[in-house]
């Protein structure tokens, strides 16, 4: 494992910087992800809902497997048609694989037989065809429900920046080993905006978007940020030559608002 990845699973480390994929399709969305690779990026991140697997196949294409990281989501509105095993062999299929790094939950949701779900994900682990399996957009009361049954779910994929440093949550992933891993990295853009970065990052010499993704970094926090230019891929990979100064992780972590952007009417309610 290098020091550009953390662990996840046992023999499975994940990259601390990857490239999501969400609004991204058709030939932009093959070129930026080939782009992605050919700067050095290794961990895509797609989802069902995305509907992108195909672009994301031809950009891959011909690029050692072995040296790719691919994460997958699936939603609970799938399973209403089909077996996460078929959605799975779906998603292998359109990303023409055999295999996925990390398949995870997409959102709680009551109605979802989670029980049954999680029995299923491990049975896919076991035959080979996912590597490690989590979930996204779960609270401490779904995290704990999961694991009070029995579970252990690798990672929990959340919206994570200092408008929403959910320092709570963090610290219960840590010390149950789910990976964290952060996406809105850059607070929907309202972040770049925000004075007290803008000093930090001119201090560094460095740009708002690289000092907001090097804060979750040092936390051991994989971080996703999308981007559709060669210079923002650039821009976002350029993050491991400098590191904060404690006084700047202090001001970061006390800037939350407790703002979320991704909102979602799930999170109210326990499993049990």
């Amino acid at each position: 494992m290098s020091r550009y990845e953390v662990s996840l699973a046992p023999s499975v480390s994940i990259p601390l910087l990857g490239m999501g994929t969400w609004k991204l399709q058709g030939k932009p969305c093959e070129k930026t992800v080939r782009t992605a690779l050919e700067i050095g990026y290794r961990h895509i991140d797609t989802a069902h809902f995305y509907e992108n697997h195909r672009e994301i196949r031809e950009a891959i294409r011909g690029f050692p497997r072995e040296k790719l990281f691919l994460t997958s989501k699936f939603t609970p509105s799938q399973l209403e048609n089909e077996t996460i095993a078929k959605s799975c062999g779906r998603a292998l299929k359109e990303l023409g694989i055999d295999y996925l790094d990390l398949y995870l939950i997409h959102w709680p949701d009551r109605e979802l037989p989670m029980k049954s779900i999680a029995k299923e994900l491990e049975q896919l682990q076991a035959m080979g065809k996912i590597r490690a399996w989590g979930v996204s957009n779960f609270t401490i009361r779904h995290l704990k429900d999961m694991i009070e049954w029995g579970f252990s779910p690798a990672a929990n994929q959340v919206e994570f920046h200092p408008y929403l440093h959910q320092k709570e949550l963090l610290d219960y992933c840590n010390q149950k080993n789910v990976r964290l891993i952060a996406y809105r990295s850059l607070g929907m853009g309202a972040l770049v905006a925000d004075p007290i970065v803008e000093q930090i990052a001119e201090n560094h010499g460095k740009t708002v978007t690289q000092v907001l993704l090097r804060w979750a970094v040092e936390k051991q926090i994989p971080v996703i940020p999308k981007a559709t230019s060669k210079k923002h891929l650039e821009e976002n990979f350029a993050i491991f030559d400098f590191k904060l100064k404690k006084g700047d992780v202090e001001i970061l972590d006390n800037l939350t608002f407790q703002h979320r952007f991704c909102q979602s009417p799930k999170f109210d309610f326990d499993y049990q």
